[in-house]
């Protein structure tokens, strides 16, 4: 995902008030990239099988959707359930499999994730001092406020500087914390809408040939 996909306004401060959003500014980091693009190429072939166990999956599903409106309804699986279908054994052993694949991917991914954390509070201190800055609140604290308030680039800036390479290789005995856990799944989530915003913009310059396309973006593939 290029992190320009992730949008934050001009970094500065009003009247010593700021706000700054701690996953943005995680996921918007060189280190985070490339140590997701670098975890896509070493499970490049995890990814393949994964791909081809959901088309599997989806194949059996329009097995299962017996009016054949492409929407496997939940009518349709409790059919199926009622009938205990060995295609439902069959998705449920696929998913195993996939989550199996996933693990190692993602277990790498939240690592380099803590990595980065690790060095939040330490660039976010820097703003801080360099702005003169007496308070950062989040940024649902304000109803209304001048992009200028926002400094989550500036921190990025400090992160880049900080950890411009992470880690992507965990210990085999580690294991994330609940707040890594939490931060990771706040930005995957804004790499799940960035995709999402750009597929619908794509859509959109296909629809309208005049209008120009959408720049393309490259999801990590954890999930």
């Amino acid at each position: 995902m290029a992190a320009t996909a992730i949008a934050v306004p001009a970094s500065a401060q009003v009247a010593g008030i700021a706000t700054a959003d701690t996953s943005v500014a995680i996921a918007r980091s060189k280190a985070l990239g490339a140590g997701y693009q670098s975890i896509s190429t070493q499970y490049a072939s995890f990814a393949q099988q994964i791909q081809q166990k959901r088309k599997e999956i989806n194949d059996i599903n329009t097995q299962l959707d017996t009016n054949k409106d492409k929407e496997l309804t939940q009518a349709e699986l409790d059919v199926a359930i009622k009938a205990k279908s060995p295609l439902l054994t069959q998705i449920d052993t696929k998913q195993k499999e996939i989550n199996q694949l996933q693990d190692p991917i993602i277990k790498a991914q939240l690592y380099t994730v803590e990595q980065i954390a690790l060095k939040y509070e330490a660039a976010q201190q820097a703003v801080i001092t360099a702005k003169k800055i007496n308070v950062i609140l989040a940024p649902d604290a304000f109803v209304w406020a001048p992009d200028a308030v926002d400094v989550t680039s500036a921190i990025t800036a400090e992160l880049d500087k900080a950890i411009p390479v992470a880690n992507t290789t965990p210990p085999a005995d580690w294991r994330p914390s609940r707040q890594v856990a939490a931060l990771y799944q706040q930005i995957q989530q804004l790499f799940d809408n960035a995709a999402r915003l750009q597929a619908a913009q794509a859509a959109a310059g296909q629809q309208q040939p005049a209008a120009a396309p959408a720049a393309p973006a490259q999801q990590p593939d954890s999930r």
